[in-house]
This record gives C-alpha cells, structure tokens and sequence, in this order.
C-alpha cells in the first residue's frame, strides 16, 4: 500500500463523490458543498481544493494513487506566520492514522518550508475522533470556544489545539508530501 500527500486532480472527483456519500457531516466540514455528483465534485476540486494562493493549501491523502481524504492549511498569515490547520478521511479509511500522518507531515511542511511559526485548528468537542487526530499530531489543546460552530440550527463548542515551531515533534510517521 503506498500513502502520500499530493495536489488534488480533477479526476479525484469520483472518489470525493464516494467521500461524500458515505462520510458522516463530510459535506457539512466542506461548507455544505453540493458533492452529489462527479461534475459538482470536479467544480469543487478546482474552486476550493485546487486554489493556488499564498494563504490557502491542500493536498490530498492518496492511497495507492486514489484520494481519500485531505489536510490543509488555511488563512496563512504572513505577519504573524501562522495558519490554520484542516483534514478529513473518508469512513472507509478512517481509523488507520492517515489523518495523523498527514496532519504531522503538513505541519513539519508548514514549519520548515513555508516558514511558519504557529499552526492552530479545531474541531466539535463531541468529535473524539478529530481530537486525538490533533493531539497525536502534536497540536496542545489551549481551550474551548463557545457555540463557534453552526450547523443548520445547532451550536456546537470547538475546542482549539495548536501547535508551534518549538513544540516537540511527534513520534508519528510522516506521509510523503508531493508538491505542485
């Protein structure tokens, strides 16, 4: 089995659309993106997912060639030289340590290549699962937010994780990061 981070393509749009239809919220943490269909998921993967900004990028957890999540940064910030850190795994592959991995291998990237000193993200506190992603990945809990999030009619409390240049690195494997 071979994992990587690498751009996302336009022909990952079947294997996002899959994604979405069997990954619980997924559509929710994308914005409430319409990923119903192969076209809209290609529309997706250009309009977000491919954007080639300097405060804005993803990559794609590839296992054998196919994607199968993704980890992110986003509002990179220059004055500061911090971001904010994202992932997803689809249900199918989650509980393997692909979002750890990753997260770990993206925030190393972030430190040494991009320059950046503070990576922070959060996620639901009811979402266990993300929060021992964070944590296993180095990212220190600083605290919860409340009722941050919304989604649909209900609030959920974040909880927030950072982690900064100096922290230790986590003994976790790193996937293999492909750039553009």
């Amino acid at each position: 089995m071979t994992v990587e981070l690498r751009p996302w393509r336009p022909a990952d749009a079947a294997a996002l659309q899959l994604a979405a239809a069997t990954t619980p919220d997924l559509h929710l943490q994308l914005g409430g993106a319409d990923l119903g269909t192969v076209a809209s998921c290609r529309e997706f993967i250009h309009r977000v997912l491919l954007v080639d900004r300097s405060d804005v990028r993803n990559f794609a957890i590839a296992v054998d060639r196919e994607a199968v999540g993704n980890v992110g940064l986003s509002n990179i910030e220059r004055q500061h030289d911090t971001g904010w850190a994202h992932y997803w795994v689809a249900a199918q592959h989650q509980r393997r340590g692909l979002a750890t991995q990753g997260l770990n291998a993206v925030a190393l990237w972030a430190f040494q290549d991009v320059g950046l000193y503070r990576l922070e993200l959060g996620h639901r506190v009811n979402n266990r699962s993300s929060c021992a992603v964070a944590t296993r990945a180095g990212f220190a809990s600083e605290g919860v937010e409340r009722c941050k999030l919304r989604y649909g009619h209900e609030r959920f409390d974040v909880e927030l994780h950072a982690r900064l240049v100096p922290d230790p690195t986590p003994d976790v494997p790193l996937l293999p990061v492909l750039h553009h």
